[in-house]
């Protein structure tokens, strides 16, 4: 379960200690902006919303920033700032400050997940990137599991005081985060004496922006398990509703234990669109198994919807799994924190959309839609080997 000594190792805590604090920190954050601060559901989904939007393009321009300036002075600044940022939710008073708040903080969040990227890929060996990204997944399941169950407490006193401790909370294991993440070894920045071309290569990089639009489709398989999923329960299914919680379970634990074997043979481009094509298959599958749940009797929709989730993370597992080999081996050595900010901005987009999407589909038309969003994951899949291909074939700036 511990890595052995080296650069992962601090990477590990530092991600254990991150998501310790954002998992207890978004466990409270819907109720905390209703319940205390007064918010309607309306204005907390538009404030989060336009944070959203906002932090695609900063992940963009801190991939850019990582290259020249370093990823691990630019991931450590940006997770201080994001400590410091999320005490300002503990003096939100309306509308206004929420969003200026929220905006802020996703800018950050943002930033670092970039920036945490472009550390990753210089920090470890290229034959052990992929490996090593499975792990802290893991690691990111379990952190941000063990956050959930201390935001509990809070959720179940409901005062102010005890959501103004959590998010304090969360804070703090930030600032340890970023602390640990001054043991991992510095990597130069990347230094062009002169402009060799456009300097927004990543944007500029057609097959890559592709398999990054490819992947997002494929990613919003994360947002239909935790959106829509639970409310095509309650409302499509007689299977009860406290199923789901079941579902999660089996979900983070599957994730937590086998994304790491998951991601063998994904270190390479083809191994990795192969993944990503098997991971279509399998989502598409899920989504068959989830709509024919409906009309059901309980226990058939109930069997049906625990053998969806098994079939679903699995697909997950590969559909990430392959993300990370495809970004990995595909950035030019001179530009891949912008890179690494292109595509996990891709990946923002399908997660952004895929609340709209997914509940419409499975919510609205029941087991058409679940159908209509396999059809998507099966398609998408499909055509992640062959633009793969073609993106070998592109030139880019570490190669020319």
């Amino acid at each position: 379960m511990l890595p052995e000594p080296g650069p992962l190792r601090p990477l590990a805590v530092a991600t254990a200690a991150s998501r310790i604090g954002r998992g207890a920190f978004y466990t409270i954050l819907p109720l905390y902006l209703t319940r205390v601060i007064g918010l309607t559901a309306g204005q907390v989904g538009l404030g989060l919303t336009l944070a959203s939007l906002l932090g695609m393009v900063a992940g963009v321009l801190a991939g850019h920033l990582a290259d020249v300036l370093g990823p691990r002075g630019l991931r450590i600044t940006v997770r201080l700032a994001e400590a410091l940022m999320l005490c300002g939710y503990a003096l939100v008073g309306g509308f206004r400050g929420f969003v200026a708040v929220a905006c802020v903080v996703a800018v950050c969040e943002s930033a670092g997940l970039a920036a945490e990227g472009a550390l990753i890929a210089g920090a470890l060996l290229p034959e052990r990137r992929v490996q090593g990204r499975a792990y802290l997944r893991a690691v990111t399941n379990a952190g941000w599991s063990v956050g959930a169950v201390l935001a509990a407490a809070a959720l179940a006193v409901g005062s102010r005081r005890a959501y103004t401790a959590v998010i304090l909370g969360a804070a703090t294991c930030y600032v340890v985060s970023a602390l640990v993440v001054r043991l991992v070894p510095p990597q130069a920045p990347i230094h062009q004496p002169r402009p060799v071309g456009p300097r927004w290569t990543a944007l500029r990089d057609g097959p890559y922006v592709v398999l990054t639009m490819l992947n997002a489709a494929l990613s919003m398989n994360v947002g239909m398990f935790t959106v829509a999923l639970p409310l095509y329960i309650a409302d499509r299914t007689r299977a009860p509703a406290a199923l789901y919680a079941g579902l999660v379970l089996l979900n983070t634990t599957a994730a937590t234990l086998w994304q790491v074997r998951a991601s063998r043979n994904t270190d390479s481009v083809r191994g990795a669109a192969v993944a990503q094509r098997r991971s279509g298959v399998l989502l598409a599958v899920a989504c068959a198994m989830f709509g024919f749940a409906e009309g059901r009797g309980v226990g058939v929709a109930c069997a049906l919807l625990v053998v969806g989730a098994a079939v679903h993370v699995c697909g997950e597992l590969l559909q990430a799994a392959g993300s990370w080999g495809l970004s990995f081996e595909l950035a030019p050595h001179d530009a891949v924190g912008q890179y690494q900010g292109v595509y996990g901005a891709g990946r923002d987009l399908g997660q952004l959309l895929t609340p709209v999407v997914a509940t419409s589909a499975m919510v609205s038309w029941g087991w058409g839609g679940c159908l209509l969003l396999g059809g998507i994951f099966l398609v998408m899949g499909g055509l992640v080997p062959p633009a793969a291909r073609r993106a070998q074939r592109h030139p880019r700036s570490s190669e020319a």
